[in-house]
């Protein structure tokens, strides 16, 4: 099998927990190395790869095929750019990028250069999404009413990561968490005909955003996605009812937190919740009303990979394309125009 040779922009956080590990355990992929700024840490877990010392000697390498750009999000975009331009294929971090326009303008280059780019919205291999798609893709809750995607934590302290709470054109908790549920909601119900949006910070001292409540309006339904860094007791992350029936479920993909704990993924046997998590779901079926739990589809980022090695190497189909996230970076933008004008957004 030929190998897609694979370069981390970063080896902070993401690169160690969601990048490495599967691009070690996919036999389509070869970690080439990764650019490190100031501390040199991969050389701790794979000691035989490269440290580049600039994005000039990642860009230049001729062995690299594939650059992962996970970096912080107001760098995303003039990276990806060098990048394509380089000749490389790229994935790009969500936030994609910190405007629609930037995001438009990646797109039509990679077209332009034959390069394939694609987006890192691994929350669609979550668990707990997974089984929301398939419930929703099953129609068995009937015509949709209403819907809400939350991704709430109670967290009331400001970030030790300074990027993270410094007003920039990438930060506040709606490019962070924002991209994963408004993704989601686009996966499920498709581009909105307008919203209305409320963005806030809530924390003590914070200089960026770390609340939102987004309605997205359709014709005939409405969709609701939150974050909340002060919600202590949690509602379900997932909320349809529908004409026939309700189905609720909790945030439970274990992914993340198995993955910081230092487990290795692994192609099977991963991504599974524990049976508390599951759903619940109270409809009718062929007349009968029924309530019960359903038990939670697996998860797991290998599955993203996989489609991504299929993408580059056999012309496969883009597991996120960026077309995708450039209608994520105009709900996101809409979002703030809302918020700031207090005024309803049509597209």
């Amino acid at each position: 099998m030929q190998k897609i040779a694979t370069a981390l922009l970063s080896y902070g956080m993401s690169g160690k927990v969601f990048h490495a590990p599967f691009l070690e355990l996919h036999p389509g992929f070869e970690l080439i190395g990764a650019w490190e700024r100031s501390k040199k840490k991969i050389h701790e877990d794979y000691p035989l790869v490269k440290s580049y010392g600039t994005l000039d000697e990642v860009l230049a390498d001729p062995e690299v095929e594939l650059i992962i750009v996970n970096t912080p999000t107001e760098t995303h975009f003039d990276y990806a750019k060098q990048a394509l331009l380089a000749g490389k294929n790229v994935l790009v971090e969500k936030a994609f990028t910190t405007t629609a326009a930037e995001a438009e303008e990646l797109r039509d280059l990679a077209i332009e250069s034959k390069r394939k780019l694609t987006v890192f919205q691994n929350r669609r291999w979550d668990s707990d999404f997974k089984t929301v798609k398939d419930i929703f893709d099953k129609q068995i809750l009937g015509s949709i009413v209403e819907a809400e995607i939350h991704f709430d934590r109670f967290n009331p302290n400001l970030s030790a990561k300074p990027h993270k709470e410094v007003k920039s054109p990438g930060s506040g908790v709606l490019k962070d968490l924002g991209p994963h549920i408004i993704d989601q909601a686009l996966v499920l119900f498709g581009f909105p005909d307008s919203l209305f949006a409320d963005v806030r910070s809530t924390r003590q001292n914070s200089v960026v955003d770390d609340w939102f409540d987004i309605t997205l309006f359709y014709d005939t339904f409405r969709v609701r996605v939150k974050s909340s860094y002060f919600v202590r007791e949690p509602l379900p992350s997932y909320i349809l009812h529908g004409k026939k029936g309700s189905f609720l479920k909790s945030r439970g993909d274990v992914q993340e937190d198995d993955l910081k704990a230092g487990k290795k993924p692994m192609v099977t046997d991963w991504g599974k919740e524990p049976e508390f998590r599951s759903g619940v779901l109270h409809t009718e079926i062929e007349g009968l009303e029924v309530r019960e739990h359903v038990p939670t589809l697996q998860g797991n980022y290998y599955h993203f990979f996989e489609e991504l090695f299929q993408y580059v190497k056999k012309s496969g189909k883009n597991p996120v394309p960026a077309d995708d996230a450039v209608k994520t970076m105009k709900i996101i933008e809409a979002a703030i125009e809302s918020s700031e004008t207090k005024t309803h957004i049509t597209f």
